[in-house]
Formats: structure tokens, C-alpha cells, sequence
């Protein structure tokens, strides 16, 4: 992206500003598959049904949505009135009203001896009607106003990118927090399946202990292991429900259950990323749109600022009839009126106001540049970074579920040698308290990928 200086007017001070050229790289790694999974439609990204529900009731009723609706029809609304700014302006009108020119005056003494028609005086105090259209049009010369139009339609057009780059926001905000209501509601069940088993091995060692082959201490230590995760039963039945409810305040309706199908959540398998080129970003991403309209509108707002040093011409015309009495309108030709005017202003002493206008104007196209280049940046490395995380997630994903195969055997393993006294009843509680760690830790990578 750069920056070129433009050459100016005597009238207008000088600004010349560069940034430096970035290019994005080619690709990011060594693949060079041009598709790009940016291009498909989240209907068939989402195949879950009540996940695909949940977002079309979100694109309906969320309130952060529909207040950004509104903020797009008031920047088109912006668009529409600055072309009228261009046009000509046509007014009909009529007034009335009455004057009292001072008789020792040069008016009032005209008046007084002003015969109008057949003898008759002007009245005193002199009423005055008039009716008529009149128009005005400022020539744009310099392209000001419809500068200033087009800038408008840009920034109307940086809305809707924005809108665009919300609703993806909402629909990814909506998947998260139904995965991890999903990995709730599987780590749930997990939890009560342990506290089973653990029950179980509670009731072994009560029996040991009534057979006086282990000690009171060990069964406190089941006891409390049990307590301890039936308590953590409570911590996720509140996690699950501060979920539904962030679900629901995204979709916009009050706290209800929210219908899912958390049986399949261990089964389901990540979509491919079909990760595409770099510059794809330019086209897919609405963010880097949204900066790029709002770079060309600060363009556009530079020549505006720079029009303010040159003359305005405007013209002012009208045609109309004007009597002290209604009656006397269509005495026609005395009673037409009509006028037509042209002014030349341009702006000579004291243009500090206008200067620092137009170096504002300067200020805040370069930070649209800069802020150009940052959405890219940024846009590009989150890419990078989700497409690593990809990776080491799917990686992470196999160990851990050996991991957890392992751990589910030694369970077995621990509590045959602990019945037959070959193993500590330490051993049994780490390993089990080892094995529904690792399950939970193997949903939160689920979770992760999903």
C-alpha cells in the first residue's frame, strides 16, 4: 500500500506524506491451492440443525445486529442528502407583512407624494405581499460537493462491510459457545460416569477397611475424592447454563434451554480448511473491505478540504408578484417581480481555520493508510496463527487420545492389584484422578478444533 503525494495549487499548502510499500507474501506456506473456504456459505460450513437454527434466529432478532441495520440505512440516508447538495434548490413561497418608512426620510417622503394608480397614495404603514418561486444552485466548480457525495456513498459503503464483518462475528460467536456447550454437556456425563466408578471403589475400600485390610485413612481419601468431584458437578451445571444463556442473548430472546444433540460430540470430525492465497483476504474478508472504503472516503475528504481554498460561485434567481394589496397581483407588468443574482466568494485573510481543516483532512488519510495496512496485517497473521493451531491441534488431538486409552486401562489395572494388595490405594485415586483429567482435557481439545 503507498501513499502519493499530491501535487497542489498555489492557493493550498503543501502536504506530502509516503508510507512504505508492503507487499503481502505469495502464499502461507508452500501449498499454492487457490481454493479458499471463505467462499462457501455457512449453511453448508454448519451442518448441525440446531446450530444452523440457532444462527438464523441470530440474524433476525440479534440487537447488535439490527442496531447496525439502522446505522446503515442512516449512512445511505447521508449519501442521498449530500447529492441534493449539488443540485439546484427551488423554493415557492409567499410572505406578508407591513413597514413604516420614517417620514423624514428619503423613502418615507417618496412615499408620501408617490401617487400609484388613479390618484391613490401609498397607504401608511405600508403592507407587503408576495408570492413566487425563487432558486439558488452553487456551481461546483471544484468538484467539492460531489467529492463530498461520493465520500458519503464510500463510508456508506464501509457500513455495510462492517455489517458484513458482524454478522461473521455473530455466527462465529454463536458456533463457539455451542461447541463448548456441547463439550459441557459431554464432560458432564463423563463426570458422573467417574463419580460412578469411584463409588464403587469407595464401597470396596469401606469393605477392606471392615476387614481390616486398610485403614480409616483411605477410606477419607475416596470419600473426599468423591465429594470433590460431585461438587464439581455443580461448577459445570453452572457453566452450561451461563452458556445457554450467552446463546440466547445472542440470538435475542430470554433464557430458555437451548435444544442440541451433545451424543455426537465425540464423533465429530473438523470440516477441511481449504486455506487459499493470501490475497484472497482482500476479497473475503470484510474487515480489510470496511478499511479500504474508509481509506478512498479520507482521499476523497482531502479534495474537499482543498476545494475550501478556491471562490464559491452561487446564483440566486427568482420570479414572482408582490403588491401592498392581494388585489392589485395581477396588475401585471407592475406588480412581477423578479431577480437574479451571482456571487463570487473566495476566502482571502485569516484562512487558518480552512488550513487546519485541510491539514486534518491530510492527518486522518494517512491514518486510514496505516490503519489499511494494520487490518491486512493482522487479517494475515490470524490466518497464519488458525492455520498452525489447525495443525498442532490435530497432533495434540491423537496423543491425547492415547493418552486417555492408557489411563482408562490402568484404571482397570489399578484396582485389581489394589483388591489383591499388590498396589496402594494412592495409586487407584491418582490414577483415576489422572484419567477424568485427561478426558476432560481431551473434550477441550475437541472444543478447540471444532
Amino acid at each position: 500500500v503507498a501513499l502519493t503525494g499530491v501535487f497542489y495549487t498555489s492557493c493550498a499548502p503543501k502536504l506530502v506524506q509516503k508510507t512504505e510499500n508492503r507487499k503481502t507474501p505469495l502464499n502461507y506456506n508452500s501449498s499454492d491451492d487457490t481454493s479458499n473456504i471463505a467462499q462457501n456459505k455457512w449453511q453448508s460450513f454448519f451442518t448441525d440443525p440446531y446450530l444452523r437454527i440457532l444462527i438464523d434466529s441470530a440474524l433476525k432478532n440479534n440487537q447488535d445486529l439490527n442496531i447496525t441495520l439502522q446505522e446503515i440505512t442512516i449512512a445511505k440516508n447521508e449519501g442521498r442528502a449530500r447529492k441534493g447538495d449539488y443540485l439546484p434548490f427551488l423554493n415557492f413561497g409567499a410572505s406578508a407583512g407591513v413597514f413604516k418608512e420614517g417620514r423624514y426620510t428619503r423613502l418615507g417622503a417618496v412615499d408620501a407624494n408617490t401617487d400609484i394608480k388613479a390618484g391613490t397614495k401609498i397607504p401608511e404603514p405600508l403592507p407587503n405581499f408576495s408570492i413566487g418561486p425563487n432558486i439558488s444552485w452553487e456551481a461546483d466548480i471544484w468538484k467539492k460537493l460531489r467529492n463530498s457525495r461520493q465520500s458519503a456513498i464510500l463510508r456508506y459503503l464501509a457500513t455495510s462491510e462492517g455489517k458484513n464483518f458482524m454478522i461473521t462475528q455473530l455466527i462465529a460467536d454463536i458456533a463457539n459457545s455451542y461447541f463448548e456447550l456441547l463439550a459441557l454437556d459431554t464432560q458432564l456425563e463423563i463426570l458422573k460416569k467417574n463419580i460412578e466408578i469411584q463409588q464403587n471403589a469407595l464401597n470396596i475400600v469401606r469393605q477392606l477397611k471392615n476387614a481390616a485390610k486398610v485403614t480409616e485413612l483411605a477410606v477419607s481419601k475416596f470419600e473426599a475424592e468423591v465429594a470433590k468431584n460431585q461438587s464439581l458437578l455443580f461448577y459445570i451445571s453452572q457453566q452450561i447454563i451461563e452458556t445457554e444463556n450467552n446463546i440466547n442473548f445472542l440470538v435475542g430472546r430470554f433464557p430458555q434451554p437451548v435444544s442440541r444433540n451433545s451424543q455426537t460430540f465425540s464423533t465429530l470430525t473438523p470440516n477441511t480448511i481449504r486455506q487459499g492465497m493470501p490475497f484472497q483476504l482482500l476479497e473475503n474478508r470484510p474487515d480489510i473491505r470496511r478499511a479500504e472504503q474508509e481509506m478512498a472516503a479520507a482521499k476523497l475528504d482531502v479534495k474537499i478540504a482543498r476545494a475550501n481554498f478556491y471562490p464559491n460561485f452561487k446564483i440566486n434567481a427568482g420570479l414572482g408578484l408582490q403588491a401592498f394589496n392581494p388585489k392589485l397581483f395581477f396588475e401585471t407588468p407592475e406588480s412581477i417581480l423578479y431577480f437574479a443574482t451571482g456571487e463570487l466568494i473566495a476566502p482571502l485573510i485569516n484562512r487558518n481555520g480552512i488550513k487546519a481543516f485541510y491539514s486534518s483532512a491530510n492527518a486522518r488519510q494517512i491514518q486510514s493508510v496505516y490503519n489499511y495496512e494494520r487490518t491486512i496485517l493482522k487479517a494475515y497473521i490470524e490466518v497464519v496463527n488458525q492455520l498452525a493451531n489447525i495443525q498442532n491441534l490435530e497432533n495434540s488431538y491423537q496423543f491425547r487420545s492415547k493418552q486417555v486409552d492408557a489411563l482408562n486401562h490402568s484404571i482397570n489395572i489399578s484396582t485389581s492389584l489394589f483388591q489383591s494388595a499388590r498396589a496402594d490405594y494412592m495409586e487407584v485415586l491418582l490414577t483415576q484422578r489422572d484419567a477424568l483429567d485427561s478426558r476432560f482435557d481431551l473434550i477441550e481439545t475437541k472444543k478447540q478444533q471444532m
